[in-house]
């Protein structure tokens, strides 16, 4: 593969688009390579860079199916599992606590 077509933020040719934008479309890139590469300038850091994908050879997004519908409200319902006290908190518990909030503070709320 050789090198490929960089373009400033916004000044991209008809007919490229990003992951996102494809999503937005219902479509994805198939697979297909990179067709060129978009950057957006930053002060302090390297530029931004998003990659784009010809829309003409993007493909359809595969349907949910419904095993994958099942796996996804399996892995959402584990993700709001108290470890502790086991109970469904009704949100995703915080990485940053491991438990529910309940069980992360238990003395504030004994004193609502």
């Amino acid at each position: 593969m050789g090198a490929i077509p960089v373009y400033p933020w916004c000044l991209a040719p008809d007919g490229l688009a990003t992951r996102r934008q494809l999503r937005a479309r219902g479509l994805r890139p198939g697979g297909q390579d990179v067709a060129a590469q978009i950057e957006r300038p930053r002060r302090r850091r390297g530029p931004l860079v998003a990659y784009l994908y010809r829309i003409d050879r993007a493909m359809p997004v595969r349907p949910m199916t419904a095993g994958k519908r099942a796996a996804l409200a399996k892995a959402s319902a584990a993700r709001r599992l108290c470890p502790q006290c086991r109970k469904d908190a009704g949100y995703v518990i915080p990485a940053s606590l491991g438990v529910c909030v309940p069980c992360a503070y238990p003395e504030e709320q004994r004193a609502a």
